[in-house]
């Protein structure tokens, strides 16, 4: 089993770094490989709606995204990390996504996504709501944890005594483990849910 995680921030080892570093202890309990990427702080710049990726398999713009895609492709299982800015993820962190999701080819069905978010105080769950669309829209199921997955911290550290926050992650991590593990079961077993082709809908033809 293999984990990929995306940290948004632009903060290295800042408090989103501590919420993925609360769950990274759980997953090498359960077995897990973790590898974790740090995109906040890049150049990335967003999606043009060229096309060039289903051509060539990958994004016209030769970045971090084309590093990643392989990464994403081998792992079980995928954490996406925000700091919350204005209410909504950083916004380094969804050109990053919105290229790496769009000009990947290969099917994502079943692997597992989780998203955490943190924030000082306010807009966790918009921020955590538009993380998972990702996953929703790539047929990857999302792992559940015992709250909303966010933790609260603004100055360097502050996450450490987020108890209840720390918790959630801990438990969002085993059960991400148990998910990929039964995944991995149930695809031995009974393999992928069949696909139907595709049916596009335009609005305006």
């Amino acid at each position: 089993m293999k984990v990929l995680m995306i940290n948004g921030s632009p903060r290295v080892g800042g408090n989103t770094a501590i919420a993925l570093q609360e769950m990274e202890k759980i997953f090498q309990a359960e077995g897990v490989e973790v590898e974790t990427v740090q995109v906040g702080n890049k150049d990335i710049r967003g999606c043009i709606a060229c096309g060039t990726c289903f051509e060539k398999g990958k994004c016209v713009f030769d970045d971090m995204v084309n590093e990643t895609i392989p990464k994403f492709e081998a792992c079980d299982g995928l954490v996406i990390a925000s700091p919350v800015y204005y209410a909504s993820a950083n916004g380094t962190l969804i050109s990053f996504l919105d290229r790496l999701f769009y000009s990947s080819p290969f099917d994502k069905s079943m692997k597992v996504g989780a998203s955490v978010v943190v924030a000082r105080r306010g807009g966790l769950s918009a921020t955590f709501d538009e993380l998972n669309k990702y996953f929703t829209i790539s047929n990857m199921p999302i792992a559940p944890s015992q709250y909303w997955n966010s933790v609260h911290g603004r100055a360097a550290g502050e996450a450490s005594q987020d108890a209840e926050g720390l918790q959630t992650m801990r438990t969002l991590a085993r059960n991400m483990s148990f998910l990929m593990k039964s995944i991995a079961l149930g695809k031995e077993k009974y393999g992928l849910p069949e696909k139907e082709p595709f049916e596009r809908t335009n609005f305006i033809r």
